[in-house]
């Protein structure tokens, strides 16, 4: 578990976190997959909590509460989720095939192909160009 210096998810408990209601934290729960799902907006590079915060009118104490209980990961995880998920698809999508890793990283918001690289790897457990192969060679062996 060395590679990519990767460290174990430690537990937190906010005070803030219980000071939310119930119905604001449903409301900006699907505020936020409306943002990241149907937006993409996890795509921006750029895109931080406080701009997230600032395109739902709320705060950045209540979007981390929200990402915080409702997707159980700080908010940084929870953007390299929906990039590395997208990353997934693009990378297998024969439309996109003969697009670098750089290329496939800069179009689902990474800054760098090193932070791509990073977050795969954590994410599903091998490389990127890994996954790619992979699944180049399953379907080679299904035709």
């Amino acid at each position: 578990m060395a590679k990519y210096n990767l460290k174990e998810k430690t537990e937190k408990n906010a005070a803030y976190r219980q000071l939310i209601r119930a119905d604001l934290m449903d409301e900006l729960y699907e505020k936020i997959l409306e943002m990241f799902v149907a937006k993409k907006k996890y795509r921006d590079p750029n895109y931080t909590a406080k701009q997230l915060a600032t395109d739902l009118n709320t705060n950045t104490r209540y979007i981390s509460a929200v990402v915080n209980v409702r997707f159980r990961q700080n908010y940084a995880n929870m953007v390299n989720e929906f990039r590395i998920k997208d990353a997934m698809y693009l990378l297998v999508d024969k439309r996109y095939i003969n697009k670098t890793m750089e290329e496939i990283s800069a179009m689902v918001g990474f800054a760098n192909r090193q932070s791509f690289y990073a977050a795969f790897y954590k994410h599903e457990g091998i490389t990127p160009r890994a996954y790619r192969m992979n699944h180049l060679a399953q379907q080679n062996t299904k035709k």
